[in-house]
């Protein structure tokens, strides 16, 4: 596995905690545990962001960080496909 790939494999499981831990607050909203989770998981994902789309681009269009070409650039997904 690249390290673009790790990158983007931590960062969607932290997205992924943040969505879930939203979900759940909104039916237990006085959890502060769960408010404070989710604060760190959103908080670990902006940094992982950040540090991808330093390396490798950006994420979406909107992103107005780093280059805003480098999504051209090689290898494209299927160029790294098996099989």
């Amino acid at each position: 596995m690249s390290e673009r790939e790790r990158l983007l494999k931590r960062l969607s499981s932290y997205d992924f905690a943040a969505a879930e831990l939203h979900i759940y607050l909104d039916t237990h909203p006085d959890d502060t545990a769960a408010a404070d989770a989710l604060s760190a998981y959103k908080s670990k994902g902006e940094v992982l962001r950040r540090e991808y789309e330093e390396k490798f681009g950006p994420l979406m269009f909107t992103n107005e960080n780093g280059n805003r070409w480098a999504w051209i650039s090689d290898p494209w997904p299927w160029d790294n496909m098996e099989g």
